[in-house]
């Protein structure tokens, strides 16, 4: 059996983050990029199926383009970020399946459904963005993931011509911790949990 992580790795990722609105100017590079995705990807999902995409918003012509896709109340802290990740899912994730589940050749036709191929999309990224936020604080970034985007705008803007549509877009970087409230509550165990 492995050790648990140390507490200060478990302050890092999950007691001490928050999600942040303002940032630093410190670079998010290409490499740190790479370095976030290559980590994220091993985190599971439906049969491996790893429907997500991912479109990084780095530089200012890109972050113009995004600004009037965003509600009002988002749009100056995340052009200020230096990145943002676009979080899409691949309505033809299908495709890679058969390289993804090579143990079973007949398990792209489980997938054969629009409907279910679009639930399944939008619900492993969902997990998938997840793992990315994790990957991002193991690594020392902050976070700062927001829905009040507009997501037809976005897939018009930066995904035409492709299968993928977007979910919801998560801003990485180092926060700065002005604008941040005292940290809200959460549900106890006993709140939010039943063992049966």
């Amino acid at each position: 059996m492995r050790a648990p992580l140390s507490a200060d790795a478990l302050d890092q990722i999950f007691r001490e983050a928050r999600t942040y609105k303002w940032w630093t100017d410190d670079p998010v590079t290409t490499g740190d990029i790479e370095a976030i995705y290559e980590l994220m990807k091993w985190g599971p999902t439906a049969t491996n199926t790893t429907p997500a995409r991912f479109v990084w918003v780095t530089t200012p012509e890109a972050k113009a383009r995004l600004e009037p896709l965003l509600d009002e109340g988002n749009r100056k802290k995340t052009t200020k970020a230096p990145a943002t990740a676009i979080v899409a899912y691949d309505l033809d994730f299908d495709q890679f399946v058969p390289f993804l589940v090579p143990h079973n050749p007949n398990a792209r036709s489980w997938f054969a459904d629009p409907e279910l191929r679009a639930f399944e999309g939008l619900r492993s990224s969902t997990l998938q963005a997840a793992y990315l936020m994790l990957a991002a604080r193991a690594l020392g970034w902050d976070c700062g993931p927001q829905g009040g985007i507009d997501r037809e705008g976005i897939d018009r803007e930066f995904l035409a011509g492709t299968s993928w549509r977007t979910n919801f877009i998560i801003s990485i970087g180092r926060g700065a911790p002005e604008g941040l409230r005292p940290r809200a509550p959460r549900l106890s165990f006993d709140q939010a949990n039943r063992i049966v």
